[in-house]
């Protein structure tokens, strides 16, 4: 009669457990990088996106041979470009600013300021344009570079005009401040949403940096739903919101009849 292994055995000798899809160890490698991490070594590479060094290295020789990374001479890993031409057929990104870049250039060319086009992203806002004028107030913001909903004007343009689930999952979070005049409190931000609906443009003042004041406007699609948001932001102290706000209504009214021609 055959003698059964002990049971001790059959856990040791039992397949360790399968790692995640190809597909999901590519992702977590392509979301290693940031902003601030735009060149990574392949040993930082694979801290970052939490696998193992073989794996990365693997991985990363496969993405390099497509186009997703690149990789330089010191043998840093960046995002290749073949990720940013993909990346430029999304509808609201490359489509919607190559209809409204025409009237953000009108309007910097006529007030010499920052202008800002954003759309939302789940529970933040990702800037799909910005031309920045000569004699600008520096800015936080740049293309492609997500924010908080709650800070700017263009973010507060578009959580007043997002679902109500949304609204309430934002201020169920706790909330950034940026500086000492940040809205953090969900009561003061439910009524600058509401006083937003209302007047028909946003205002965030000192909410980022102190010396920005940014005044944001929706843009319609042709059913009438607010699909963006248009700002101006200018130095503090040297424009007020009621004379912004015509300018702003004007190219976005231009732009959202842009949008109903294509």
């Amino acid at each position: 009669m055959p003698v059964s292994a002990p049971q001790d055995a059959a856990v040791r000798t039992e397949r360790p457990e399968r790692p995640g899809p190809v597909l999901d160890r590519a992702l977590q490698i392509i979301g290693a990088f940031t902003p601030d991490r735009r060149a990574l070594t392949l040993s930082d590479l694979a801290r970052h996106a939490g696998l193992p060094v073989s794996t990365v290295h693997r991985m990363a020789t496969r993405l390099v041979a497509w186009g997703a990374l690149e990789r330089d001479q010191a043998g840093r890993y960046t995002i290749g470009l073949r990720l940013w031409e993909i990346g430029s057929l999304a509808p609201r990104g490359l489509g919607l600013r190559e209809r409204a870049l025409p009237y953000l250039e009108d309007l910097s060319q006529v007030t010499r300021e920052n202008v800002q086009l954003a759309v939302r992203e789940g529970i933040e806002l990702v800037f799909v344009e910005r031309i920045a004028g000569s004699r600008a107030v520096p800015v936080l913001t740049r293309v492609g570079g997500r924010f908080a909903l709650t800070a700017t004007g263009v973010g507060l343009v578009l959580l007043a005009h997002a679902p109500a689930e949304v609204q309430e999952e934002v201020l169920a979070r706790p909330i950034t401040r940026y500086t000492a005049l940040t809205m953090t409190d969900p009561h003061r931000i439910r009524a600058a949403l509401a006083e937003a609906r209302a007047r028909g443009y946003a205002v965030s003042d000192r909410q980022v940096t102190m010396d920005a004041l940014s005044v944001a406007v929706p843009i319609h699609d042709t059913q009438g739903e607010v699909i963006a948001a248009l700002s101006l932001v200018v130095r503090h102290g040297t424009a007020q919101p009621r004379t912004l706000a015509p300018l702003l209504r004007t190219s976005a009214r231009a732009i959202s009849r842009a949008i109903s021609r294509a």
